[in-house]
């Protein structure tokens, strides 16, 4: 099977051989060692302030969208909540669970958030605000320059999650003034699920040792004072942090963030060139579509965005990515993160062309 998914994306030869070895205990200096490299690498690449700190989170992304909602927001907050799509209405879900005062931007699947919708909100007494860098589920690109300066004149607490846009778009959290932000193992780090991580300033930081967080396993603060002789409170998955290592250093090595993000923008715009004959459309605006992943919408009536899914999975041994909800027979989804090469990208278009042939498109 080739995957052209946003998480579990493919690995490379290096990562999986790593995962075929025994874990080794944890509670080390040794492994201490490599955890402290992994916070001073992480904050290298999310180019985060002096004295951030990275929390080790056992769990998928949703797991630190959740412990951020209740580490960093009470009911003395007034935040806003982007939501468009999947993934924007979890954390409006995350805020009404926790009871954190919210007030929810709903916008049009697909459809980018502008200065004219987000001016609505300038001078109302907010002091914390939401969204995804990447909204996965639609492939929108917010514009973080313009977020960045909403917040810092409304003096908002402005939490990102990059789960998926990590390493595929630009993301800086000095220049965005970014206080927290989150990423997943499984995406574009391309290592197996089970770990998130989030990188905090020192005001994140600062929220978490002041509120009272009613979890054991969520509370931030316990991580921070492990993490400073790094550890975790609790049993990581230590297999996946070693090939983390691994992966921030040949990161690293290649040339960094700009690296990253310049490979993932060449497959990202290969793939896009390649399809404009099929019969697809792009379903976000060309300026606001992340390098991460492309949303398509079939363009002839009857054609089922879903049924392309499972014909592509099980006559041509390809994942792609199916949508639900609303957008389930509508829009699918073709990722570009992971250890993709242009031949497999081909192989992708030569078996929508099969398709197209077959009438089944």
């Amino acid at each position: 099977m080739i995957n052209f998914t946003v998480g579990p994306v493919q690995m490379d030869a290096e990562t999986r051989r790593l995962g075929a070895e025994q874990v080794p205990y944890f509670r080390t200096p040794e492994f201490s060692a490599v955890m402290l490299e992994n916070e001073k690498l992480l904050c290298q690449l999310f180019d985060a302030p002096d004295n951030s700190r990275v929390i080790f989170m056992t769990g998928s992304g949703t797991a630190s969208m959740e412990g951020g909602v209740m580490n960093f927001f009470t009911q003395e907050d007034k935040v806003l909540v982007v939501n468009g799509g999947s993934f924007g209405h979890r954390f409006v879900e995350l805020c009404q669970i926790h009871q954190i005062p919210f007030t929810e931007i709903h916008l049009e699947y697909g459809m980018p958030l502008t200065s004219e919708i987000l001016n609505e909100y300038d001078n109302k007494g907010y002091t914390g605000m939401i969204l995804q860098h990447c909204e996965t589920s639609t492939g929108i690109l917010y514009d973080m320059q313009l977020v960045s300066n909403f917040c810092k004149k409304n003096h908002c607490f402005l939490f990102v999650d990059a789960i998926s846009g990590f390493l595929a778009d630009k993301l800086s959290m000095k220049e965005m003034h970014i206080n927290a932000v989150i990423t997943g193992s499984q995406k574009a780090l391309s290592l197996p699920p089970s770990m998130s991580f989030t990188v905090l300033d020192a005001e994140a930081q600062r929220r978490c040792a002041k509120n009272e967080v009613k979890s054991l396993y969520f509370n931030y603060a316990e991580y921070l004072k492990n993490g400073e002789r790094g550890q975790t409170p609790f049993t990581p998955a230590v297999g996946t942090l070693l090939q983390l290592n691994d992966k921030l250093k040949r990161i690293v090595q290649e040339g960094g963030i700009h690296h990253a993000n310049n490979a993932m923008k060449e497959r990202a715009e290969y793939f896009r060139n390649k399809i404009k004959h099929l019969p697809f459309k792009i379903f976000t605006p060309e300026n606001a579509t992340s390098n991460c992943v492309t949303a398509l919408a079939p363009i002839h009536d009857g054609v089922s965005a879903y049924r392309i899914f499972e014909i592509l999975k099980d006559e041509y041994n390809i994942w792609i990515c199916p949508n639900g909800g609303d957008l389930a027979e509508k829009v699918f989804r073709v990722g570009h993160i992971g250890h993709i090469t242009k031949q497999e990208i081909d192989t992708l278009i030569a078996a929508f062309e099969d398709l197209q042939k077959r009438k089944l498109i």
